[in-house]
């Protein structure tokens, strides 16, 4: 069966590398001062709808993003190993907004695209590690969820087979369409580029870049419509612009540390029979295991 298939992702801040200017002095994160990312989890949702994808033929796979007009990079990204389609989320309107105000501009947007069968995200973002948006977008547009996927095995006559890897073990579930899916980073890593479909996509562009860098891409995307990438603001979407940004943003951030842990001390033990003994024994005595 065919399937339409939303796979929301999410342009992140690269917290490997959290400095003093990470923050800003209203308490949000200064993305500009952090290297952009594509969030890990958000790939891994990515490769479950494109193996859905290609196990089943006329399925179509789209992707969602919401941030700045660099965010766009997220969409060519995902066209490059096989989406179908793209559309980024862009507003000033939407700047610091917890996950409460994001799941609801997200949900305002995805109603736009009309009837959609699959919504596959991430489990959680690195720059917040709340696992919340994916579950408040389904409640917000009253859809079936699951969390904590591992494996998306199969989708017969509108029902949904999930491998979900929880604290003590694994489960099976089943479930009617359509279904929110949160997908954890133990599932499969996403597909590379495809070297054709980087050829094909590398010009693709939101309206907001056809000018940028000192080159015009317009005749170029207008003369293909495969290049050009959707891009919607708040004008776009019917919402309530009060639950929208910081003021639909009941949480704040107080602060942000970058936590190297330093060992004390340190001991080192060879391959040798005596030495890995040794280590069982001190891991034991001091309850690490056992």
């Amino acid at each position: 069966m065919s399937l339409n298939i939303l796979v929301l992702a999410k342009q992140v801040p690269d917290t490997r590398n959290v400095g003093k200017d990470a923050m800003t002095a209203e308490g949000t994160v200064n993305r500009a001062a952090l290297a952009a990312i594509f969030n890990p989890e958000d790939l891994n949702a990515l490769e479950q709808a494109l193996r859905l994808k290609d196990q089943n033929p006329g399925t179509t796979v789209t992707v969602l993003t919401m941030g700045p007009f660099r965010a766009a990079e997220i969409i060519r990204e995902s066209l490059y190993r096989g989406a179908d389609k793209g559309f980024v989320l862009s507003d000033r309107a939407f700047a610091g907004s917890d996950t409460l105000a994001t799941s609801y501009a997200l949900s305002c947007a995805i109603r736009n695209l009309g009837n959609i069968d699959l919504i596959i995200c991430g489990r959680q973002a690195i720059d917040g590690d709340t696992a919340q948006v994916g579950p408040q977008v389904a409640e917000k547009l009253g859809m079936n969820q699951i969390t904590y996927a591992e494996e998306i095995q199969s989708v017969k006559n509108d029902i949904i087979r999930v491998k979900r890897r929880v604290e003590k073990g694994i489960e099976i579930l089943e479930g009617p369409l359509p279904m929110l899916v949160t997908v954890n980073g133990t599932a499969a890593p996403c597909r590379p580029r495809n070297a054709k479909l980087l050829m094909k996509y590398k010009y693709a562009r939101i309206p907001n870049e056809l000018q940028a860098s000192n080159e015009d891409y317009t005749t170029l995307c207008n003369s293909r419509d495969f290049l050009q990438i959707g891009e919607w603001s708040v004008n776009d979407i019917v919402c309530d612009n009060s639950e929208l940004g910081l003021s639909g943003s009941p949480t704040k951030v107080k602060k942000i540390e970058n936590v190297v842990f330093q060992a004390k001390e340190s001991k080192t033990f060879t391959a040798s029979d005596n030495d890995i003994e040794s280590l069982i024994q001190e891991l034991i005595s001091n309850h690490t295991i056992g």
